[in-house]
């Protein structure tokens, strides 16, 4: 056994008191978690998921303008049950929208739901109205708060994480600075909660690429990170815009991507190169989920079949 002079002990004693002084007087020294730390699965089929997104034309939901009464309904209770069934996929992303309720009570029923299915929800894409670099800052209070709610329940759902939208402000161009400070005040709450917050490359103007990385990168959270969507940047007509902005959004990605072999814009069809985007996941090291999220065309069904066998694929 190591021994110690009575000097040794009284420096030892002494800087242990110090560490102490300095968390009492800055308590998150001790409290910030270091991060989220998922066990990502490594079979490729237990690394995808589906999206609701979708299957909207056949979800019921209270004021559902893309419900398609041509079309067999169902309730988002009953989407994982179908997505086990069909396509053999345990992992689901149900769209905030596609909530009938957003009071607890009705988040637990559609847990049950899930788990009673086998399934797991891995994320929650979340649309809201207010935009976090809103000029007025009632607004950026508001969508803060909104946000902290998804938090909320998807902690009571299960879900590991949730995007969140950051809203296009009409004749106000994405400021990073506000953005950042009402996202650094989500993600905290999202480390509080163990939720992590994604920002996805969807709207061209608020959510471009390397805006999100230079927010995700200002905030400087581990629970603020990167949700790389394989199709929405093609849409401004350039491949090689695309592909480097997913680079940059892979380094920043953690658990969950959209993975989608098309998109239809103004009825044209641009297609997505699968590959060289798979290659650029796996070349960042990317280990967490893939959640099919058809946008081609035809029918979700099959088109979603279609982007699990390219997953698998790509994965192998």
């Amino acid at each position: 056994m190591e021994k110690f002079s009575r000097r040794d002990l009284f420096k030892r004693a002494a800087a242990l008191s110090a560490t102490l002084a300095r968390a009492v007087g800055n308590p998150t020294l001790f409290a910030r978690p270091s991060g989220p730390h998922l066990d990502f699965p490594t079979e490729p089929r237990d690394r995808l998921a589906v999206a609701s997104y979708p299957f909207r034309a056949f979800i019921e939901r209270p004021g559902a303008r893309s419900r398609d009464r041509k079309q067999p309904g169902m309730d988002l209770e009953e989407f994982a049950g179908m997505v086990v069934k069909r396509f053999n996929v345990r992992n689901i992303e149900p769209l905030s929208t596609h909530f009938r309720s957003l009071e607890m009570g009705y988040v637990h029923e559609l847990r049950e739901s899930v788990e009673k299915a086998g399934a797991h929800v891995i994320n929650i894409p979340v649309d809201e109205l207010r935009s976090f670099y809103d000029p007025d800052a009632g607004r950026r209070k508001e969508a803060v708060r909104a946000a902290k709610r998804w938090v909320d329940i998807a902690a009571a759902l299960g879900s590991p994480s949730l995007r969140t939208h950051i809203v296009n402000v009409s004749k106000t161009a994405p400021d990073a600075r506000l953005t950042s400070d009402s996202l650094r005040e989500v993600a905290e709450y999202g480390g509080e909660k163990e939720v992590v917050i994604n920002l996805e490359n969807d709207d061209r103007v608020s959510e471009d690429p390397f805006f999100l990385v230079k927010v995700i990168e200002e905030v400087n959270n581990p629970y603020l990170h990167a949700l790389p969507d394989f199709g929405n940047s093609m849409l401004t007509g350039d491949p090689k815009y695309n592909f480097d902005g997913l680079t940059a959004m892979f380094k920043h990605a953690y658990n969950i991507s959209h993975m989608k072999d098309a998109e239809v814009d103004n009825g044209k069809l641009v297609v997505v190169d699968v590959g060289k985007t798979f290659e650029i996941a796996k070349a960042a090291g990317y280990r967490g989920y893939f959640s099919m999220e058809w946008e081609g065309q035809g029918g979700p069904y099959e088109g979603t079949q279609k982007l699990i066998d390219l997953s698998l694929k790509y994965l192998a």
